[in-house]
């Protein structure tokens, strides 16, 4: 699976943007996606994951803020965001990995090549 995601920019705290990422290869609905995000000077963090047909799951910093869909058809993932924070700032990755969804980055198997985020005070 190749991915690669777009979308983000510069928005001003309080709005919204939606993140894309677009993944090649035959079994895409197979596979469980994520995003995740790295601040300057920080790990790379959870953002959200959903599974290869349905749920979905957030860590607290973003749950009720972030949504997370998938088209298999499109093969596509997305990242809805709202009510966006400074502390929202970083690039954003998309994941792939096989069976069951995961916070824990380090059993995804594909990486898309991020896309930056920066929302302003």
């Amino acid at each position: 699976v190749q991915l690669q995601a777009s979308g983000g920019g510069l928005v001003q705290a309080g709005g919204s943007l939606r993140l894309s990422c677009a993944a090649s290869g035959r079994t895409f609905s197979m596979y469980s996606l994520g995003w995740f995000r790295q601040a300057p000077g920080k790990e790379r963090e959870f953002v959200a994951t959903i599974s290869n047909y349905v749920g979905s799951r957030y860590p607290d910093s973003v749950k009720g803020r972030f949504t997370i869909s998938r088209d298999n058809g499109k093969k596509m993932v997305y990242l809805q965001m709202s009510s966006l924070k400074p502390e929202d700032t970083a690039v954003y990755y998309c994941a792939a990995k096989s069976f069951g969804m995961s916070a824990d980055l380090h059993e995804y198997d594909y990486w898309g090549q991020g896309t930056l985020v920066t929302v302003s005070s």
